[in-house]
């Protein structure tokens, strides 16, 4: 090996050991997505929901998923720049305006995992969402997916219930009006 070689394994070691190193204690959208829906597919009587888990939203400040106890969760990971983007933020904002004082939570967490679709900052991402696609729904921190973990693509879609649980996995060509029965469902159901 020559030495620009050495040099550039030696960023990049160095890039991974620092990724790790320094990384948020909060979990990331794909591991809070994960364990709840392994508490859902598990046989054990724990208790473990959603709403144990605390995020950053998109100004960085704490928020405990347990401020939305009692309410049906649609949680999306988005990206402005991807093909999807313009449906699924349309078809979001319709179900959020018909069904937010019923109880529904569309929980937005921003991706540049996927082809580098999410490349802002949160304030730019934050200024997109609100402006260019006239979001009303909570965004979160952005996840940058350095090796990524269980999400396949932008806009997967999560159904979780009033009691914390991921009853449903949506793939990201499913349109989130398809799937408003299975929130209705879920928002009439005590």
């Amino acid at each position: 090996m020559n030495l620009s070689n050495w040099v550039s394994l030696g960023f990049l070691v160095i890039a991974v050991f620092l990724f790790y190193t320094y990384q948020s204690d909060l979990p990331s959208f794909s591991t809070v997505i994960n364990m709840a829906a392994q508490q859902e597919d598990s046989s054990s009587s724990s208790s473990s929901s959603i709403y144990d888990f605390t995020v950053k939203d998109i100004k960085g400040s704490d928020v405990s998923l347990s401020e939305y106890k009692g309410k049906v969760l649609l949680i999306v990971n988005v990206a402005s720049k991807c093909g999807l983007t313009q449906s699924n933020y349309k078809e979001l904002n319709v179900l959020y305006q018909k069904y937010k004082d019923q109880g529904l939570e569309i929980l937005a967490f921003p991706c540049n995992q996927f082809a580098g679709q999410e490349p802002g900052s949160n304030e730019q991402i934050q200024e997109t969402v609100c402006t260019i696609f006239k979001a009303e729904f909570p965004v979160f921190d952005k996840k940058g997916g350095f090796l990524g973990d269980g999400i396949k693509w932008n806009f997967t879609k999560f159904l979780v219930n009033k009691q914390g649980k991921v009853v449903e996995r949506y793939s990201p060509t499913t349109s989130p009006l398809k799937i408003e029965k299975d929130i209705t469902n879920l928002l009439e159901s005590s």
